[in-house]
């Protein structure tokens, strides 16, 4: 899988490609924690481009949300292809997750909230 970071103030953006598995679900969490340890909570990860993905990367996805949240932090979901928005339909997991149909209407939602958290 392929990760593009892109960093903007407010937030940071990681946009994936290919698959969300067990072999790449560790790439991302260790990414992800690591910008959480500099600081960078707010969060936008693009699946766009995700072919794939199984119980390993929805696992790390929560697994993620959790380590986000206690760097009180938010973790947004943009761009899902119909087939993921249906796993997490099915697994329920479009209950826990800010899930927006564009990176625009994410990063939208994340800076409305830091202007009236301040």
């Amino acid at each position: 899988m392929e990760i593009r970071v892109t960093e903007n103030e407010d937030y940071i953006t990681l946009s994936l490609k290919g698959r969300l598995d067990f072999a790449s679900s560790s790439n991302l969490k260790e990414e992800i924690l690591k910008r959480v340890a500099q600081g960078r909570n707010r969060i936008i990860v693009n699946l766009a481009q995700i072919d794939f993905i199984n119980s390993s990367g929805l696992g790390t996805l929560v697994s993620i949300l959790k380590e986000v949240r206690l760097a009180k932090g938010r973790l947004a979901l943009s761009n899902l292809a119909s087939y993921v928005e249906e796993i997490f339909e099915i697994t329920q997991l479009s209950h826990i997750f800010e899930i927006y149909p564009s990176e625009a209407e994410a990063h939208e939602a994340l800076t409305a909230s830091r202007v009236n958290v301040s």
